[in-house]
């Protein structure tokens, strides 16, 4: 029997084989007579400590890492540290400060509380005393005291501690709901048990009673402060064990709360309270179970008290627990979908406990409101149903049967709930959970149910908290197996913040939001789009199943794209609409990837993308979700970057798909921009203007918008005025979400890697960059920046320290690859992750130049080092554009020999991809060899 199958009951009690206390008190005994100098005894008494402590605690995690029982090897390490503190008080008070004839005032009684209190210990974890002392008291008890936290703080033990009387224990949890809970955990550890029966009578009778609404309230507010710290998603990828959404904590606050209120001892008890089922209370004790396992695991491979579940630490533990790859998934991304499963039974477990707390806590109402209250508020009718209705301002079922009756009520009651916006009691739910084997072929093939789906997945209110509920019941998965496959399931990377189907769930609520006009200053052309979207229904269906075929082994946008043509047709869509719903499924990553991969002002990537996408509805289409996908990712991946590189694309393949752009030859476009340059340039005479225009190539003019143009004009001018060989300029950008810093120098083969690595040790991260030679030996050059800071002058001031570096750089008054080697400490987390370096070098996706699309894992410097080696092998770029997907970065360089033509030698393609998979391989040796005349390269 599995550790997940096995019943409480199965658990063996903890023990304390793991220290001999009667041989340890002995070897005291033996020390005190070895060592008559007192000094010298309490040195070896704490050498003794110590290495009882560290025998039992090996001797624990040695059965842990055999067993993996998370529970018992908890309770085990409580009971090996209750025996220590057990031991070091008889030390204390047998050969430190010894009574013959204690009086009433000479007592004391040790307490465990707050989290040891529950007689259970992680193996990072602090321990929490109570020393426990009699109104009246000599200074005998301050000096036991005193006397065995000095013992514990040479053991290295974090202790928490406070010295009180009853009556002071009493008043500060009339005044403090964390010592409140602290002490409603106490447990008896040694000394006067009277004194603790004492406590336990008086925090009962003088605390606890009459207050369970007050202490609710605040847990269940405290319960949100700490979720929304930890991060508000019970789905987040690397969670927090012991503090986040469905872990440890919330099994605490669940229990606290009912023994708070209906005054049980243990979990166990929450059955006879009522409360849970047997099985209910089997699945708590699995969960806990689990999640100590897991903590336990944290705690060992860290070597400290870690609690977030971080990268770092999954793929070891997956290991350790025994979770082997599978056909789709690997052991890392079983172990994960195995966690969030757990925290979304916590969830449930919580919301049961909560909502019969409520309605036993609730308050009942104002005298004179009674009779309208119970009527309005306590109860009212659904119209068009009578197997619903509104109860304590949620919907609730009228009786037990109706799921039974009509298993379509299975999805009616979420509809209703959407119509109404309230939400759903408990109660309903619970029932719902307890009749999914209702969920079969014959309601998924209902008509009626997929009308109210389709309802419930376009409603104009809020259908990601319908479809939310709906999923946490177990409902979503089973009416949609192909959705059901991606619950709880994370991917093993650090672009994606939540598994993939909170993901698809926010993808929709973001798709809601801009279909009711509320993000137009975010997306004002995609609320601009929205109206005019004819397939809505195709949209929003796309949207909830682009990402639904991960995990599988092959691509999951044409894997999705097979699943999305089965599922219309059932949700009732028409042969026009599944069309569209399967197009943008299969097609939802290529406008995202075009956007910021490619050169968007060169004709060919419009062209190319044109043909992806085209049909004015596919594009408006796949522009929103595109959006939808993007920001549903995590906090901080859409930027006004992203959004203004879409907002490009869109609008150059609309006009290429009207045919509304005259199509004017290479020259004159080049002329025409000259022309719209003049009048913005009052101040340059006729003759300068004139031999301005006649520096640049044609590219630059086929590519660069006016402002830029204005910008650089002024900025080259300036090189002429003051006779110097470097000018910069700086422009910030908030809706971008970007900085542009513009270089003008003599052109070096290595320039643009020398702006890399002054960004990289100035820490910014490049996402954009354009190169231009003039036809007199200067570069121009801008590379975008990701915003760091809120205000422009701290934007400025960096990116004046990056242009001040790389001046010096050029100048050999320093060496760039000493200052970015200096940045270069791998990020915590990089060694999680396993992706091998991928060379793409493609000849048609520009008519200029070739492209070559380099990826690999991100570290710091490495498109410093990427842009070296394409300097080493003869290559010069014109553009390169920035990409990072958590721990992958994707950078596309268009390149062209020294003579200005691609690169079509297959021997040559085969060098690049060889020296440029190499640095993506190792990290390179910046700091050594010369640097290159006048370069500090």
């Amino acid at each position: 029997m599995s550790l997940d199958q096995q019943s409480p009951e199965a658990v063996p009690a903890p023990d304390v084989a793991a220290l001999d206390r009667p041989l340890l008190d002995a070897d005291i005994a033996r020390l005190r007579a070895d060592h008559p100098d007192d000094a010298a005894f309490r040195r070896a008494v704490v050498d003794r400590f110590r290495a009882a402590l560290g025998d039992g605690r090996a001797a624990i995690l040695g059965d842990f890492a055999t067993d993996h029982g998370g529970l018992r090897c908890a309770s085990r390490l409580a009971a090996l540290q209750d025996e220590i503190i057990r031991s070091l008080y008889d030390y204390v008070v047998r050969y430190v400060y010894p009574l013959d004839r204690p009086s009433t005032a000479e007592r004391l009684c040790v307490v465990a509380v707050g989290g040891y209190g529950r007689a259970t210990l992680a193996p990072g974890s602090d321990i929490d005393l109570l020393f426990l002392l009699p109104y009246k008291q000599t200074p005998w008890g301050e000096s036991v005291v005193e006397a065995m936290l000095y013992v514990l703080w040479d053991l290295r033990q974090k202790v928490g501690h406070s010295t009180r009387s009853v009556d002071e224990c009493v008043r500060q949890a009339k005044a403090d709901m964390t010592i409140r809970t602290a002490l409603l955990e106490a447990r008896f550890i040694l000394g006067d048990a009277a004194l603790f029966r004492d406590l336990a009578t008086r925090f009962d009778r003088d605390v606890q009673a009459r207050t369970a609404r007050e202490f609710v309230a605040a847990k269940m507010a405290e319960r949100e402060t700490r979720i929304s710290r930890a991060g508000a998603s019970r789905y987040l990828v690397e969670p927090n064990v012991k503090e986040g959404k469905g872990g440890l904590r919330d099994l605490n606050t669940l229990f606290w709360i009912a023994k708070y209120a209906y005054r049980v001892d243990n979990p166990e008890a929450l059955v006879g309270a009522g409360l849970f089922t047997a099985k209910e209370f089997r699945l708590f004790w699995r969960c806990e179970e689990f999640l100590w396992r897991v903590r336990c695991e944290l705690h060992v491979v860290s070597g400290r008290a870690e609690e977030r579940l971080s990268f770092d630490y999954q793929r070891r533990i997956a290991a350790r627990l025994g979770y082997g790859t599978g056909p789709s998934l690997s052991g890392v991304e079983r172990f994960m979908k195995h966690y969030f499963l757990v925290a979304k039974n916590v969830g449930d477990l919580t919301a049961i406990v909560c909502a019969a707390i409520e309605e036993r806590e609730a308050p009942p109402p104002a005298t004179l409101d009674r009779i309208v209250q119970g009527l309005k508020r306590r109860t009212r009718t659904i119209a068009g149903t009578s197997d619903f209705r509104v109860e304590f301002d949620r919907i609730t079922v009228t009786r037990r049967d109706v799921f039974e009756h009509d298993p379509v009520n299975l999805i009616r009651l979420f509809a209703v709930a959407d119509v109404y916006d309230l939400p759903i009691h408990p109660d309903a739910t619970r029932l719902v959970t307890l009749s999914l084997r209702r969920v079969d072929r014959a309601l998924r093939e209902d008509p009626e149910a997929n009308r109210l789906f389709m309802d419930i997945l376009t409603s104009r209110r809020a259908p990601e908290t319908a479809l939310r509920r709906m999923n946490e019941a177990g409902v979503l998965g089973r009416f949609i197996p192909e959705f059901g496959r991606i619950v709880a399931l994370m991917q093993f990377n650090m672009y994606h913040h939540y598994t993939v189907d909170e993901h698809l769930l926010r993808a929709v609520g973001i798709l809601a939001e801009i279909d009711a006009g509320r993000s137009r200053e975010a997306h004002p052309l995609a609320n601009e789009l929205m109206p005019t979207v004819a397939g809505r229904s195709a949209l929003y269906l796309a949207v909830f199943l682009h990402d639904v075929a991960k995990g599988r082994q092959e691509d999951h946008s044409v894997a999705g794209a097979a699943l999305a043509r089965g599922l219309a047709p059932r949700f009732g869509l028409s042969d026009e609409e599944t069309e569209l719903t399967v197009w943008l499924v299969e097609h939802h990553l290529d406008m995202s990837n075009t956007a910021q991969s490619r050169d968007l002002n060169d004709r060919r990537t419009i062209e190319t993308f044109a043909g992806v996408a085209s049909t004015p509805e596919q594009l408006k289409c796949l522009m929103i979700l595109t959006i939808c996908d993007i920001k549903a990712v995590g906090p901080g991946v859409w930027n006004g970057w992203k959004g203004q590189l879409l907002r490009t694309l869109y609008t150059e393949t609309e006009t290429l798909l009207s045919g509304d752009s005259p199509d004017f030859d290479r020259n004159t476009r080049v002329l025409a921009a000259q022309d719209q340059l003049r009048p913005a340039l009052p101040e340059f005479p006729d003759d300068e203007f004139r031999a301005y225009v006649a520096r640049h190539y044609a590219p630059y003019w086929l590519r660069t918008g006016l402002a830029n143009r204005v910008r650089d004009a002024r900025l080259i001018r300036t090189l002429w005025q003051q006779e110097k060989g470097f000018a910069s300029d700086v422009a910030t950008d908030k809706f971008r979400s970007i900085t542009e810093l513009t270089i003008v120098a003599p052109d070096h083969p290595r320039l643009l890697s020398i702006i890399a690595g002054a960004c990289a040790s100035g820490g910014a991260n490049i996402v954009d960059a354009h190169i231009y030679t003039t036809k007199d030996g200067l570069a121009l050059d801008t590379v975008s920046v990701s915003r760091a800071f809120d205000q422009d002058a701290d934007e400025l001031r960096r990116a004046g320290r990056i242009a001040s570096g790389i001046e010096r750089a050029l100048r050999g008054q320093i060496r760039m690859g000493e200052m970015v080697a200096a940045k270069d400490a791998s990020p915590k987390g990089r060694s999680a992750f396993e992706l091998h370096p991928k060379i793409i070098v493609d000849n048609a996706a520009s008519r200029r130049h070739t492209v070559l699309q380099v990826s690999g894992v991100d570290r710091p410097g490495l498109l410093y080092d990427l842009t070296r080696a394409l300097a080493g092998l003869s290559l010069n770029i014109a553009s390169a554009h920035v990409a990072t997907f958590g721990e992958k970065a994707v950078d596309s360089f268009y390149v062209s020999d020294l003579t200005g033509a691609k690169i079509t030698d297959p021997s040559r393609q085969e060098v690049i991809r060889r020296v440029l998979g190499d640095t993506f391989e190792r990290a390179s040796d910046r700091a050594g060899g010369a640097a290159p005349t006048g370069a500090g390269a």
